[in-house]
């Protein structure tokens, strides 16, 4: 059993927000496979199926962000599962928007919906993939960016994204981590790349 977790906002205020990235991969993997995730269990929507003949668990966790990690620690209990079993999709500031990295370990990197899980979890290690929400020139507040609405302008890309992203995980559930890896992530700059550490 794998459990896929999306990271987000509950609410209609956020449901097109760079920061519910997470969320709208959950629904892209949900709606290709068929699986409903609407069942209310462990602080989240949750639905059940199969995915690249795996049977998963997908998940949004309907806590805010910064307190995603209780309902990752209560879904891995519930479906007797281990960190290990885990694939977390996130948005990621410090990646270029359309940009796609996956990652078998790592820090939070600022993002507070990982930093939660990695607390609850008492563990850095478990696989995420970050979809980039990085402007090319950034304006203004950052936490005013990650919350405002996606613009018309940027529809596309981000429909590409979100169905990349579901395609990763796919990859990841097929043929492994590092597969998926070579497949999914790009090189970027060097700054950026420290930026992901």
């Amino acid at each position: 059993m794998r459990v896929i977790v999306g990271l987000g906002n509950p609410g209609m205020e956020y449901a097109w927000t760079p920061h519910n990235l997470g969320f709208l991969a959950i629904d892209s993997l949900a709606e290709n496979a068929g699986i409903r995730v609407s069942r209310p269990e462990s602080k989240s929507f949750v639905g059940m199926g199969q995915i690249a003949g795996q049977d998963v668990v997908l998940a949004k966790p309907q806590t805010m962000m910064n307190l995603s990690g209780l309902a990752v620690r209560e879904l891995l209990s519930r479906a007797e599962c281990e960190p290990s079993d885990v694939i977390v999709l996130c948005d990621d500031i410090a990646l270029p928007s359309g940009m796609l990295r996956i990652r078998e370990r790592g820090t939070a990197g600022g993002h507070n919906g990982l930093k939660s899980v990695i607390g609850a979890l008492g563990t850095m290690e478990f696989i995420r993939v970050r979809l980039g929400v990085k402007p090319e020139e950034m304006r203004g507040d950052l936490r005013e960016y990650v919350l405002r609405q996606i613009r018309r302008d940027e529809e596309d890309l981000v429909a590409e994204e979100i169905e990349q992203a579901a395609e990763a995980v796919k990859a990841i559930l097929a043929d492994g981590t590092q597969a998926a890896m070579n497949r999914f992530n790009r090189r970027v700059s060097p700054q950026d790349e420290k930026d992901l550490e």
